[in-house]
């Protein structure tokens, strides 16, 4: 006999031509009596009644009860919805910060984030909006989270090569961690300030 080989009992079935249950069924319809649903009948308005003037009163939008409390205009300027933006992204990029996340996926989130500030500097460089602070903190925090992330790349690129002298210090660890210390205060700032901006 040979090792592996499937045994078949004598038992089963030699052809394939056997389908499913091989027997006789009870008939269920023997006690099977239906029951008798009766039907609510639908109840048609004609569509005159409907569509007449008398049923539909117009829109008031003249009335500046109607405009303010039912439709709510939106009483939020352009720049604070702008400014609301930029909390999930500083929020990403904190969170990067305290999980000391990989330097790519941090560059990247910081180059997003420049992109932004670039564009809302461009919408509001020549408007009053200019000169309120968030605005400013903006572009402050803008130029600290590039230094950093260039600061991370160049230390990762460098730092097999360099001694901790002093050229060297610049990318060392712990001054990359202090470095991203700061940075994560000032994010945790500006966020705080444009949260109470709203």
């Amino acid at each position: 006999m040979l090792q592996g080989a499937v045994v078949f009992s004598k038992s089963m079935p030699t052809s394939t031509d056997s389908k499913g249950y091989v027997g006789t069924l009870p008939d269920l319809t023997r006690n099977f009596v239906p029951k008798d649903t009766q039907k609510a009948p639908v109840e048609v308005k004609p569509s005159k009644e409907f569509n007449s003037e008398n049923e539909i009163k117009p829109v008031p939008r003249d009335n500046p009860a109607f405009v303010n409390i039912i439709l709510k205009s939106d009483k939020t300027s352009q720049y604070i919805n702008d400014l609301n933006e930029f909390i999930p992204q500083l929020e990403t990029i904190f969170d990067m910060i305290e999980n000391n996340d990989n330097v790519q996926f941090f560059n990247a989130k910081v180059y997003y984030f420049n992109k932004n500030v670039d564009y809302f500097r461009d919408k509001y460089a020549k408007r009053p909006e200019s000169h309120f602070v968030t605005y400013k903190k903006l572009m402050d925090l803008s130029l600290h989270a590039k230094s950093i992330a260039l600061l991370r790349l160049e230390a990762e690129k460098y730092n097999p090569y360099l001694a901790y002298g002093s050229a060297g210090y610049i990318y060392n660890p712990n001054n990359i961690t202090e470095q991203l210390g700061y940075l994560k205060t000032e994010i945790e700032q500006t966020i705080l300030l444009l949260k109470e901006s709203n």
